[in-house]
């Protein structure tokens, strides 16, 4: 990690090389996605399986597509009881969370007419889960319980094959949440098969979830085939402390994100310079020994960037400009500030709510914007699987008190066809 302090003639670029760190994502990786999300579309189940062999390593039948039920069973034998517990215990506070976000049909009346808005579920949501690196169940909860919660009736996981059959968590954390078919297929082969749709897999109307730079392509290429809940790239984090933090806890903070991607980003913004230098000193400390050592310490030393400032109101001017995934404040009076933060997926007010505890059983979703797209993205909730159709109902008496405008709108625009449409009701 670099420390940059305001005074720095590096502090301005730095600042702004960190903001604008999604605006080329993707590209590099366009060409091969489409080649491979046309061959989906035309090739429809034998693309699937003949591209899940040439990345995945692991060749498939038609019929070994999708997780029977047998086998979701069966993965309960492979976990400990403990560990199940721990999932239902996550998956009953994540729907908690999310039962307060519901939206209801609501309508009022205008004199005699009558206006609203009715709030439906989505049909079919695909959820793409990611596998490769590490294993990701609580990813399952944040993705589908806000789906059943909004009442969604199909909800489809997709997540890579492995050599030894789909990873117990992940089938035990689909049942907890409700998923109703999985099939063990992934990377932009699975996008594709739930936007376009297969023998074997019917196609959905949106897909959630995180995936790798070629996942998040495929999904923003298809935006209009199919809907989808954001564009995610690496995990980040950005922790804002002042003199009064612990470095320790900072340090560990900062390395929350790091173990997940090499990609992976975390920034700094602190007052005291000698803070800064604890702060560095620690992560290096406490990077040793960690299971993904390796991984978190290419993410660190590529990305990372400690931000010193003299005053805590530049560190929130910071932050904003980076608009974080994860914002940590570890502060004095976190709650004083958080009227001054506009940009950030998920905000850990005060010491001692680690990033971990908002990762796993808080409830608040961990599905949230990357790559400084919490400017206009939202963290993933209930929203994202409902849709709002807005409601008119007019009377002929009510109708003739606003026709002669509607009217002349129509004529300002030039369209007579709309003008008719009201008078034809009068004539």
């Amino acid at each position: 990690m670099k420390i940059v302090t305001s005074t720095d003639r590096a502090f301005v670029p730095t600042l702004k090389k960190v903001a604008a760190r999604g605006r080329a994502q993707g590209s590099v990786v366009e060409k091969p996605v489409r080649t491979i999300l046309q061959a989906v579309e035309r090739g429809g189940d034998k693309a699937v399986l003949r591209f899940t062999k040439q990345f995945d390593k692991v060749a498939l039948a038609p019929d070994q597509m999708k997780v029977t039920p047998e086998e979701i069973k069966e993965a309960y034998y492979h976990i400990r009881k403990e560990e199940g517990d721990a999932l239902r215990f996550a998956a009953q506070r994540i729907e908690a969370f999310h039962e307060r976000q519901r939206t209801k049909t609501w309508m009022y009346q205008d004199g005699s007419a009558t206006l609203g808005q009715v709030v439906t579920p989505i049909d079919a949501v695909g959820v793409y889960v990611p596998g490769g690196k590490a294993v990701y169940p609580s990813t399952v909860l944040m993705s589908a319980i806000p789906a059943k919660v909004a009442g969604v009736q199909r909800i489809v996981m997709c997540t890579p094959p492995q050599k030894g059959g789909v990873n117990p968590y992940l089938l035990v954390a689909a049942d907890i949440a409700g998923v109703t078919e999985i099939y063990r297929v992934g990377g932009v082969q699975a996008i594709g098969a739930l936007a376009y749709g297969t023998k074997t897999i019917a196609r959905v109307d949106k897909i959630v979830g995180p995936g790798n730079l070629y996942v998040a392509t495929a999904k923003r290429m298809l935006y209009g085939t199919v809907g989808i809940d954001m564009v995610a790239g690496p995990s980040e984090l950005l922790v804002v402390a002042d003199e009064g933090a612990k470095p320790a806890h900072v340090a560990a903070d900062l390395l929350c994100q790091p173990e997940h991607d090499e990609e992976a980003q975390v920034w700094l913004v602190t007052t005291p310079a000698s803070f800064a230098k604890e702060v560095l000193d620690l992560v290096e400390r406490q990077l040793k020994g960690l299971q993904r050592e390796k991984i978190a310490r290419k993410s660190v030393g590529r990305y990372s960037v400690v931000f010193v400032v003299p005053t805590m109101d530049e560190a929130i001017d910071v932050a904003n400009e980076i608009a974080a995934e994860h914002l940590t404040l570890s502060v004095d009076e976190p709650f004083d500030y958080l009227e001054r933060i506009r940009h950030a997926g998920a905000l850990f007010l005060g010491r001692y709510t680690p990033p971990s505890v908002a990762d796993y059983i808080a409830g608040p979703n961990h599905v949230l914007p990357t790559g400084a797209t919490a400017r206009f993205f939202s963290a993933l909730s209930i929203h994202d699987y409902t849709k709002i159709s807005n409601i008119v109902h007019y009377t002929k008496e009510e109708l003739s008190k606003v026709k002669d405008h509607l009217i002349r709108l129509a004529q300002i625009e030039g369209f007579d066809a709309h003008a008719k449409s009201a008078q034809s009701r009068f004539s």
